[in-house]
C-alpha cells in the first residue's frame, strides 16, 4: 500500500517543498538558480536521500524524487538533482571508500559542492557496453591514466568534479570492464567544450576530452570488478529522477493551462467549460498521475534494495513520464493558443524542454527494447 497511498510524512514533505518552491519564481538566471539550490540544500531537500552519518537526510530516492517533482511543478526544476545527489551521491554512498564518503557526501548534501556524471560517448549512445574511454594503471606510480571523450554531460562548468565511466582492461580475459572515477574539474588534460543547444536551460551541456588525465589510485569508486553493478545502481535512480523531472514539468504546464481555461472567456463562457478543451486536459492529468504511480513503485523498490525490480519499474516510469510530460505541455500550449507561444506565459520554452524526458538518459525506443526482451521474453533484434 505504501506505493499507492502517501504517508502523512510524505504529504507534509510535499506541502513544504511546494510552499518553498512557490517563493522562488522561475528564472533562467544562473545566479538565482544557484541560490535556489543552496537554499533548498539548507532545508535538507537536496541531500534528503544521502546517509545521516554523512550529513544527509537518511531517506531515499522516494523522497528525493518527491522533492524534484514539487520543484518542477512550481516551474523550478533543478536538473542537477538527477545527477549530483541521485546518481553520484548514491554511487559514492553505496560503493565509495570511507574517505570518499567523508570527502564528498556532506558537501553534496549541504549544497556547497556538486558532481557531474559522464557516461555518454559520441559513438556509444545508449550502449554503455561500447564505451571506449579507457583507464590504465601506471605501473611506476600506481596512478590511473584516463583517455577518451564524453558528450551531453550536464553542468560540468558548475560541478567540482565529474564521475566518469571508463573501462579498465581485464588481464585475464582481455575484455574491457566499466569502472567509475572521480575526476576533479581542474585535473590536467580534462577539457570541456559547451555544446550549442537549442534547449533553453540554466544547466549547460558539454563535450569532455580526457587526454591522459592522471588520477590518484583512490580516484576509483568501488570495486574494479563490480563496475556494471555499481553503474546500474546509479542509473536506476537516474531514471526515477528523470520521471520526477518530467512529471513536475507536466504538472506545471497543466496548471498554467487550467488557470487560463478558467479565466479565458469566449461567447460569455470560460473555454474550460468546453469538452474540446476540458477532456484533453483531464487526460493529461490522468497520464501524469499514472506515471507518478509507476515512479513511486520504482523508487520504493530501489529503496528496498531490489535493484532488479527497480530496473524494470524505473524504465517504465521514465517512459510513462516522458510521454505524459510531452502531451501535457503540448495540450497546455494549444489551450492558450497564440498566448502559448509568448514569453509572458512561459510555456513555449517547455516544448523543447519536455522532449528531454523522452530522450535522456535513455531513449523511449531503448526502453521499449528493454521491456520487449527483459520483461516479455521476446528475442533481441540487435
Amino acid at each position: 500500500m505504501t506505493t499507492l497511498i502517501e504517508s502523512e510524512e510524505h504529504k507534509s514533505l510535499r506541502e513544504a517543498v511546494a510552499a518553498f518552491a512557490q517563493t522562488h519564481p522561475h528564472t533562467l538566471n544562473a545566479e538565482d538558480n544557484k541560490r535556489l539550490w543552496q537554499e533548498a540544500a539548507k532545508l535538507g531537500y537536496i541531500g534528503v536521500n544521502l546517509p545521516e552519518a554523512h550529513g544527509g537526510g537518511g531517506a531515499g530516492i522516494t523522497e528525493l524524487a518527491l522533492v524534484l517533482e514539487e520543484l518542477g511543478a512550481a516551474g523550478n526544476p533543478l536538473l542537477m538533482m538527477i545527477v549530483s545527489p541521485a546518481i553520484c551521491g548514491t554511487v559514492i554512498s553505496r560503493f565509495g571508500t570511507e574517505e570518499q564518503k567523508r570527502d564528498w557526501l556532506p558537501s553534496l548534501a549541504d549544497g556547497t559542492r556538486l558532481m557531474a556524471f559522464g557516461i555518454t560517448e559520441p559513438d556509444a549512445g545508449s550502449n554503455s557496453h561500447r564505451i571506449t574511454t579507457t583507464a590504465r594503471r601506471d605501473a611506476a606510480t600506481g596512478e590511473w591514466v584516463l583517455t577518451g571523450r564524453k558528450v551531453f554531460v550536464s553542468g560540468v562548468d558548475i560541478a567540482d568534479a565529474t564521475l566518469i565511466v571508463g573501462r579498465t582492461e581485464d588481464a585475464r580475459t582481455g575484455k574491457l570492464k566499466p569502472c567509475l572515477f572521480i575526476v576533479p574539474r581542474d585535473a590536467p588534460g580534462f577539457e570541456r567544450r559547451p555544446i550549442d543547444m537549442e534547449l533553453n536551460a540554466v544547466e549547460r551541456q558539454f563535450e569532455l576530452t580526457l587526454d591522459d588525465v592522471r588520477l590518484p589510485a583512490d580516484a576509483l569508486v568501488g570495486d574494479e570488478d563490480a563496475g556494471l553493478l555499481q553503474l546500474f545502481a546509479g542509473l536506476n535512480p537516474e531514471r526515477v529522477m528523470t520521471a520526477a523531472f518530467g512529471i513536475g514539468m507536466g504538472r506545471y504546464a497543466l496548471s498554467r493551462a487550467l488557470d487560463y481555461a478558467r479565466e479565458r472567456t469566449v461567447w460569455k463562457t470560460p473555454i474550460g467549460a468546453h469538452q474540446a478543451i476540458a477532456h484533453p486536459l483531464a487526460q493529461a492529468h490522468i497520464d501524469l498521475e499514472l506515471a507518478r504511480l509507476m515512479m513511486q513503485k520504482a523508487a520504493h523498490l530501489y529503496d528496498a534494495g531490489d535493484d532488479v525490480g527497480a530496473g524494470e519499474a524505473a524504465n517504465m516510469a521514465k517512459y510513462a513520464a516522458g510521454e505524459a510530460c510531452v502531451k501535457a505541455v503540448d495540450q497546455a500550449v494549444h489551450t492558450l493558443g497564440g498566448n502559448g507561444l509568448t514569453r509572458e506565459y512561459g510555456l513555449a520554452r517547455l516544448i523543447t524542454a519536455s522532449r528531454v524526458a523522452r530522450i535522456a538518459p535513455v531513449s523511449r525506443e531503448m526502453i521499449l527494447n528493454y521491456v520487449s526482451h527483459q520483461t516479455l521474453g521476446l528475442p533481441k533484434s540487435y
